[in-house]
């Protein structure tokens, strides 16, 4: 037994292991500025959306986008057996890129899926389109929450449809972005990550594939109204995330 105030050797090792520094590996964070009113503004208005009852006539909806990478399989995979795995081949084929615009109506559990070859201002204008006349033509306004990306600006519609269409598209929304690095506000993006986990993690090798997929996943999703129990409000926000309000002086 080593004496009281004397280290292992090896212990002591394995605690400066543990602590020191590793410049080679990173990860990825969305990191909010400190101290930023312009957050804060558009992330309690986020906020106040989520606290709003299911209304109709005012449907919230949210929207985010992703990419899925399709992959073609060079040789057959052989299926599993009894204590044998399937076992796939390490190559693969690129077969393009696809865009998956995902929509979601928290209050009622419903989200939708549209796969496109791109994700030009075009295409999100067309979405909206559909949003508004095929998903919820008899509501006085959709409420939608989105990211700030370029391409989600009402100003795509003007781009993609005659004034007086455009002008009617933009009309029926309530637009409330999310603010920048702040995407993580967005309950789409939350069920992107469900779709990510349960459908699109594994080779798919080409558009009609992806689709059908897809669309399995929202059906099934669908049919149980599996809903997204979101229950961080204001009140948590200027305490847990104090440090990005700015300091003011009374």
């Amino acid at each position: 037994m080593l004496a009281p105030g004397i280290c292992c050797p090896q212990v002591e090792f394995a605690v400066l292991a543990k602590n020191a520094l590793k410049p080679w590996l990173s990860t990825q964070w969305c990191i909010p500025p400190k101290q930023n009113g312009a957050f804060v503004w558009h992330m309690e208005d986020v906020l106040t959306v989520y606290t709003r009852p299911y209304d109709p006539r005012f449907p919230q909806v949210c929207m985010d986008e992703t990419s899925k990478q399709l992959l073609r399989e060079p040789r057959p995979a052989v299926p599993a057996a009894p204590e044998q795995p399937a076992r796939v081949d390490y190559e693969y084929e690129r077969g393009g890129v696809a865009n998956l615009f995902l929509f979601c109506e928290p209050l009622r559990g419903q989200r939708w899926v549209s796969v496109t070859d791109q994700r030009t201002k075009i295409d999100w204008a067309h979405q909206i389109k559909e949003l508004v006349d095929v998903r919820y033509p008899d509501a006085e306004r959709i409420v939608l929450v989105m990211d700030n990306l370029h391409t989600h600006s009402p100003a795509s519609l003007y781009e993609a449809f005659a004034p007086a269409e455009a002008k009617r598209l933009a009309d029926k929304l309530e637009i409330h972005p999310t603010p920048k690095h702040g995407s993580w506000l967005n309950v789409a993006e939350i069920e992107l990550s469900v779709l990510s986990r349960q459908c699109l993690d594994r080779r798919l090798p080409d558009f009609a594939t992806l689709e059908t997929e897809v669309a399995a996943w929202q059906d099934r999703r669908n049919a149980t109204a599996t809903a997204v129990d979101w229950r961080f409000t204001t009140a948590d926000a200027r305490i847990k995330l104090k440090r990005l309000y700015p300091s003011v002086q009374e």
